[in-house]
């Protein structure tokens, strides 16, 4: 085990270390979300079907979701720096692979190798910030890796909308290869590896936890991001791989109980603290992931805006993050509990939740989301520090990076899980509220009828034959209804998001916070 301190940098040294894990950590979070936008021109350069084209990020988001949990335990393997410097690599090869990919299939696997080099990049650069400050300055480290965290996301999009109006898709990935050169040469110069217990030999290594893990996480991954369009539980391979997925967790907590070198270190859960922080990440990721999604797309699908347009609706809220970040740092550091603080975040993403669902109309207008996106960036900066440093609080040594990566993990599935049922709830919904409106257009309804013959005539003036006038009238209430239905789907998410929310802020209220903050109290980590 270390001495915690001796990994505590100063000066120079320490802004050099910083910056590069915070390059790392948005290396990998703005491609998660820069692929979104370009998934149209991938698909017609690649002649690939819509369907197919999600693959592109499902691949990523599994091999993430595997490899978050080993981080700590190929750290200690191959010795964090090392391990660090070649994840970067593996990336920014596989990030070059990607951009010259010749079929989809190919893509896929790129992207799938892509994921396994970044889903280190995001948990290390954690804990490599965290250790290099002293236990009463971590507020602010965690500030400032938050700040990646959480601008990350809203990077992408606009980022992405940019590159593939003005250059083509494959400039997305190689936009990483640069930043990802630099960042393989500071990390052997500059980040230095813990000595931990010694490496585990081949026929030590727990390869079952590894199988019983890939297989549950990776199956879990997949039923969240296809189930929607697979019809979830009527198909097949959806039934088998939630088996699947039940089985690997209960196997996998088995074994890692039992062996004496686990891939996964549960016992670290059995700090209270953690044990919170995870259930935060969660609901965390749930709703960063989940707005994130739902508001280029509703602005992109209903409000017909460009790629471009939509992310940089997003640039205002993100930049109100970056400004809280110190802000909340600083109230850490100053001793306001986390607990207040969190609650504080949950009731002001509330508050832009039910906001969305007031303003949202068939023809909203841009100006009507800037105070609410607002709410969201104060409501994310209240959240993302405090939760993370409840989490990592009373950890010491080897279990800050074992934390880290479950808080980390558990935001990547409260993002997936946020977005599969945000899509669920979107086509259900759709269809509900569909047949709700479809109710009132009968042909003895008179309003109607006046509707479509001042419809048809107006075509039948534009120079149109009376029958496709009738046709073009009937397709245009279609459209009509089908958009009117839609943003009525897009309200409930709202609503519901922000009633989560609401319900979340008494849990938070009755959890007892750690008094000395930013101190490590050791008699509460050695439990």
């Amino acid at each position: 085990m270390t001495d915690q301190n001796s990994l505590v940098e100063y000066g120079a040294r320490r802004v050099i270390i910083t910056i590069t894990a915070i390059f790392c950590a948005l290396l990998e979070i703005v491609d998660t979300t820069i692929v979104n936008v370009a998934l149209n021109d991938m698909r017609g350069n690649l002649g690939a079907t819509l369907n197919e084209v999600g693959w592109v990020i499902t691949a990523y988001a599994i091999a993430n979701v595997i490899v978050v949990p080993m981080t700590s335990w190929l750290s200690q393997q191959f010795g964090r720096r090392n391990y660090f410097a070649a994840s970067i690599i593996i990336f920014t090869v596989s990030s070059f692979l990607c951009g010259n990919a010749t079929n989809i299939w190919e893509l896929v696997l790129f992207r799938f190798i892509q994921g396994l080099g970044g889903g280190a990049l995001l948990v290390t650069s954690q804990t490599i910030i965290t250790e290099s400050y002293p236990p009463e300055k971590r507020g602010m480290a965690q500030a400032i890796y938050g700040l990646g965290v959480i601008i990350g996301p809203t990077l992408g999009p606009p980022l992405g909308g940019y590159i593939v109006d003005h250059f083509s898709w494959p400039y997305i990935f190689y936009i990483n290869i640069p930043i990802g050169v630099i960042a393989t040469l500071l990390t052997l110069q500059f980040v230095r590896s813990p000595k931990y217990a010694e490496k585990k030999a081949a026929n030590e290594i727990d390869w079952w936890g590894i199988a019983f893990l890939a297989a549950a996480v990776g199956s879990l991954q997949y039923v969240l991001e296809r189930g929607q369009e697979d019809d979830w539980f009527n198909a097949t391979s959806i039934v088998i791989l939630t088996i699947v997925a039940g089985l690997g967790f209960y196997f996998f907590i088995w074994r890692e109980l039992v062996y004496k070198n686990p891939i996964v270190e549960l016992r670290v859960l059995k700090n209270g603290n953690l044990r919170i922080g995870t259930i935060l990440s969660f609901i965390l990721g749930f709703g960063l992931y989940g707005s994130t999604f739902v508001i280029p797309l509703y602005t992109q699908a209903t409000l017909g805006w460009t790629a471009q347009q939509s992310g940089m609706l997003m640039i205002p809220a993100a930049l109100t993050t970056a400004f809280m970040m110190p802000i909340i740092g600083n109230l850490l550091q100053k001793g306001v509990p986390q607990q207040y603080l969190v609650a504080g975040g949950m009731f002001l993403f509330a508050v832009f939740s039910i906001w969305g669902y007031k303003i949202l109309t068939p023809d909203t207008g841009s100006d009507a989301f800037f105070w609410m996106l607002i709410v969201r960036g104060v409501g994310m900066g209240m959240l993302f520090i405090p939760i993370t440093t409840l989490s990592l609080s009373t950890l010491k040594g080897q279990q800050i990076g074992q934390g880290a990566a479950f808080t980390g993990m558990m935001r990547q599935l409260g993002g997936s899980f946020g977005v599969a049922l945000i899509t669920t709830m979107i086509s259900r919904r759709n269809m509900a509220h569909r047949s709700d409106l479809v109710v009132n257009m009968t042909a003895n309804n008179p309003m109607m009828q006046q509707k479509l013959h001042g419809m048809e005539g107006n075509f039948i003036a534009h120079g149109m034959t009376p029958e496709n006038a009738t046709r073009s009238a009937y397709q245009m209430i279609d459209f009509s209804v089908n958009k009117q239905a839609t943003v009525l789907s897009y309200m409930d998410i709202f609503l519901y998001l922000g009633i989560l929310f609401l319900i979340c802020i008494p849990f938070i209220l009755m959890v007892k916070g750690n008094k000395k903050q930013g101190k490590i109290d050791m008699s509460e980590a050695m439990h």
